[in-house]
């Protein structure tokens, strides 16, 4: 049985290896990357069954993403290989060494074909959570139904909703996103929220008063992920705080979907709140640790190599 269901977009990621402006890159390293599949890769590395649902184009790039996907086991049976639209492109580069800069070329591509009809049903409706997240309401219109039509059937079906707000100004304005996004929470039985993506449905300052706002529209937890200064989650009324490890950051592309993978994999494994959260914070911790957007992310055997004392809970 599959634990985790994902549905969205993933991409070629090249990526700079110099420093500096990319129009004097001449090197690069080749990966793929992409929220959702971030996320399936991290759930499986921590013991539990995912699968990734989407389209590639009908090119090298979109057997990379097959093998790398299969290669990390995550079940790839929902891809879909589109003969008329090309896999997406992700380029990132150091503007300097503390700047990373990332850049989107998916425009008219296969993954922003993604309807309705592409989506597996029968495996959606036997998961135990459909994760979805906002980048993939945003790429195009029909997988904006894509995404309702996952979320219908999963809650028909029983199957726990999981939702990361995940906003990317370059494919939305604010105004656009916030009455969508709204909309998603709603449906959402576990929601992920950085602080300025809280603001963009709801009102507040302080973390534990967003998360409060966000949990009234019905999520039953959220989980409000504040960079160098934690987290906060809010389950069935109770507040937890959490900071961070304290790790040399050498790349933040893929800390939160991390956090998200390493909380829904310990949810899925039955474990407590505070080993939850703790492993949360932890899968954070590595995934900005390395470069790549999910190659450091961890296993079990990884997380005791952060020592407790430099992650303190209370």
């Amino acid at each position: 049985m599959i634990d985790l269901v994902t549905l969205g977009e993933s991409m070629a990621l090249f990526t700079a290896r110099r420093t500096g402006l990319l129009r004097h890159a001449r090197d690069f390293g080749l990966s793929v990357g992409g929220a959702e599949s971030n996320l399936a890769i991290g759930v499986t590395r921590l013991g539990r069954r995912a699968a990734w649902i989407g389209r590639v184009g009908a090119d090298e790039f979109g057997e990379l993403l097959r093998s790398t996907l299969a290669g990390e086991g995550v079940d790839v049976q929902g891809m879909i290989v589109d003969p008329d639209a090309p896999t997406g492109l992700m380029i990132k580069n150091r503007r300097t060494s503390e700047m990373v800069d990332v850049r989107y070329y998916r425009s008219g591509s296969a993954g922003s074909r993604l309807r309705p009809e592409d989506l597996d049903v029968s495996l959606i409706r036997s998961a135990r959570v459909l994760h979805i997240t906002g980048i993939t309401l945003a790429l195009s219109a029909s997988a904006r139904e894509a995404v309702r039509a996952a979320v219908a059937e999963a809650r028909d079906a029983g199957v726990t909703v999981s939702a990361d707000i995940n906003y990317r100004r370059a494919l939305w304005s604010p105004e656009e996103a916030s009455a969508v996004l709204r909309e998603t929470v709603a449906a959402a039985d576990v929601l992920f929220a950085t602080e300025a993506e809280a603001r963009l449905i709801v009102e507040g300052t302080d973390p534990v008063a967003l998360a409060g706002a966000l949990s009234d529209l019905g999520p039953r937890h959220v989980l409000v992920k504040r960079g160098p200064l934690g987290a906060v989650e809010l389950s069935d009324g109770v507040v937890r705080h959490a900071e961070p490890y304290h790790v040399t950051e050498l790349d933040p592309v893929g800390a939160g979907d991390a956090f998200a993978a390493g909380w829904l994999a310990e949810t899925l494994e039955g474990a407590g709140p505070e080993r939850r959260l703790a492993t949360a914070c932890a899968a954070g911790a590595f995934a900005v640790a390395a470069d790549g957007d999910w190659e450091s992310l961890p296993r079990r055997s990884d997380l005791d190599r952060l020592r407790p004392a430099d992650a303190v809970s209370r």
